[in-house]
């Protein structure tokens, strides 16, 4: 976000406060330096400001008037994220005569920094008929950096590790990606423990030999694991906040009457237990859940924002504009470095347009044969991977690609006119068929009396019978426009059939196979019209539509490997078409496509092996 930024709807940078909640733990310094770099970030008004003071507001706001006059309530707030934990104590007092009586209670603990007041905030109803009026103290406040819900999941990855003899001998470290899929089972093992007392998960292709592994554990087993690692950090942190509350004393009779939750990591039965077990509660203790992963935002949001408070020296503020200079600096270079690769990209695509354009352009006959064209785009290609590439600035870069434009009309005059003329000629005849399709729509839709727009607001039940035909009418619809060329309706046509594909109900398992026959043909009809117009996002997802509904589809492998092919992502191309061979060893398409897939992997090892010669000798 830019601080900044000017906006003709939005408020100026002179007008925006920007506040960073971080853990009372944070330093002075690492504040400083967090206002620092969000200064560099072009965020001149920023301030820092604890996160229990955050959530000491919000409770101020929503419980303030729920202590009777003269009264007090002690609350521990716990808040166990993934890798951290905070916990504070704070006093919730409605107090008429609350000035004296806070001098009286907090006179021996003036030089305390971890007790604060927070103010009221001014709102409707912050005082009540008697007069009287709430604040919250902050007793006590601890965090750690080093525990969270995350150790669980280490607990159980080392537990597994050392006792489940297939992953005992397995060679893996924690930062591989069997060790990461292992972390990851025991993260979802964490989860349904929290809601089962026992639990099993499976995860696939870590053992030895690649086999898949069973992680099984009770509550009662995580528990043991834990508790020297999560659980006794716990409590010690609490029994910390406690005593830096003054213990028993400073809290009264009241003792802690609310426990506010909030963390992913407190819906954990172990960790409400524990909580329990050191503040002396019963099994039947009710924790709170008033605080929301909104708490800290709000209440950042509602504390007055104080420009005093972040004056800096002269010396602060000569590292401040080194900073944010170096910071625009840097910024100008990932510009010219995405324009350079933006260019590059320009021109490996139009050089492999160029010799994919001999085997595949209805228009391959008009391109040269040349020794002097194949030499002008193999060192097209060798010099994108050259020193000079490498080290060109924009503009040469832009002169570069403009020169190459230029041999290209000269080598390819009539290749690139008629290629031009095909495409206005589609253009044209996409614009005549739209109009006639509009047409006929309009003429259908007098005559049936409705709307013409079965796909947006057909809501009938109609029979599955009536369903069907109106399925594979759109779909005809779309083959006869497909084999016109006409392919930008042709997928309009069929992304129409598969929303009335979508409103069949009470199908029979026959009927249901029918159903998914018919969209398994509809999304592979769609994808090729997709790559026929070469938007091979859209080509990707049709495919990915067709395999969720058959897994081993040689059509939809081969259909998405050509559109990896064009996009020039090699890898996954031949993991495509790997499949589709063993599928269908004796596919022409498939061993023609898979053989122009090696060609250019071939000849994109042997460029990045002579650039890596180049660069290291």
């Amino acid at each position: 976000l830019d601080g900044d930024r000017k906006d003709s709807d939005m408020s100026t940078s002179a007008d925006l406060q920007f506040v960073f909640a971080v853990p009372p733990s944070y330093s002075e310094s690492t504040r400083n330096a967090l206002v620092d770099a969000a200064y560099a970030a072009s965020i001149s008004n920023s301030t820092v400001i604890d996160s229990t003071s955050c959530i000491a507001t919000v409770y101020e706001r929503k419980f303030g008037d729920s202590v009777v006059e003269n009264d007090k309530r002690n609350i521990l707030v716990v808040d166990m994220g993934h890798a951290r934990t905070s916990v504070a104590i704070l006093q919730l007092i409605n107090n008429a005569e609350l000035a004296g009586d806070e001098m009286d209670v907090d006179e021996e603990k003036s030089n305390e920094e971890e007790k604060k007041i927070i103010e009221p905030i001014d709102r409707d109803n912050s005082t009540d008929k008697s007069g009287s009026i709430s604040k919250v103290k902050i007793l006590s406040s601890v965090s750690c950096p080093t525990l969270g819900a995350g150790n669980i999941d280490i607990v159980l990855y080392h537990h597994f590790r050392a006792t489940l003899p297939s992953l005992a001998k397995a060679e893996f470290k924690s930062n591989s990606r069997s060790g990461q899929k292992l972390l990851e089972g025991c993260r979802k093992l964490k989860h349904l423990l929290s809601m089962l007392p026992e639990g099993n998960v499976t995860v696939e292709t870590i053992g030895n030999n690649e086999m898949d592994v069973k992680l099984s554990a009770s509550r009662e087993l995580v528990k043991q694991l834990c508790q020297g690692e999560v659980l006794d950090k716990l409590k010690s942190m609490i029994e910390k906040a406690l005593t830096k509350s003054g213990g028993v004393v400073a809290l009264g009779e009241e003792d802690i009457s609310v426990v506010e939750l909030t963390g992913g990591g407190c819906r954990i039965p172990m960790i409400q237990d524990a909580i329990r077990d050191v503040i002396g509660k019963a099994e039947d203790f009710v924790f709170s859940r008033s605080l929301d992963d909104t708490s800290l935002a709000l209440g950042a949001a509602m504390i007055p924002y104080s420009v005093e408070a972040h004056t800096v020296d002269a010396e602060r503020e000569e590292t401040r504009t080194k900073l944010l200079e170096t910071e625009v600096a840097l910024a100008e270079k990932d510009e010219q470095l995405r324009r350079k690769d933006e260019i590059r990209n320009q021109i490996e695509s139009h050089i492999l347009e160029l010799r994919s354009a001999r085997h595949s352009s209805a228009h391959s006959s008009l391109l040269p044969k040349t020794d002097e064209f194949n030499s002008f785009l193999d060192g097209t290609d060798d010099w994108l991977f050259s020193d000079e590439c490498e080290e060109a600035s924009v503009e040469q870069m832009i002169e570069k690609w403009t020169q190459i434009q230029g041999r290209t009309q000269e080598f390819c005059g009539d290749y690139l006119a008629a290629k031009q003329f095909e495409a206005d000629r589609k253009d044209r005849d996409l614009e005549e068929e739209a109009q006639r399709a509009a047409a006929e729509r309009d003429a259908e839709a007098a005559m049936n009396g409705d709307d013409g727009d079965e796909a947006d607001h057909d809501t009938r039940r109609l029979p599955t019978k009536r369903r069907m035909e109106i399925v594979m009418k759109n779909k005809a619809e779309a083959n006869e426009l497909f084999s016109c060329g006409n392919y930008r309706h042709a997928a309009a046509r069929y992304a129409k059939a598969l929303t009335h594909c979508a409103k069949f109900y009470d199908l029979s398992p026959q009927e249901e196979q029918e159903v998914k026959d018919v969209k398994l043909s509809l999304y592979l009809n769609m994808a090729f019209s997709y790559i026929k117009l070469e938007k091979f996002d859209n080509a990707f997802a049709s495919c990915n539509d067709a395999l969720s509904i058959d897994p081993k589809n040689v059509k939809a492998l081969y259909r998405r490997a050509t559109v990896q092919y064009e996009k020039r992502k090699f890898d996954d191309a031949i993991t495509d078409l790997k499949e589709a061979e063993k599928l269908a060893p004796e596919d022409k398409a498939v061993k023609k496509l898979k053989l122009m897939v090696d060609k250019q992997m071939a000849k994109q090892k042997a460029k990045e092996k002579a650039m890596a010669k180049k660069m290291f000798g």
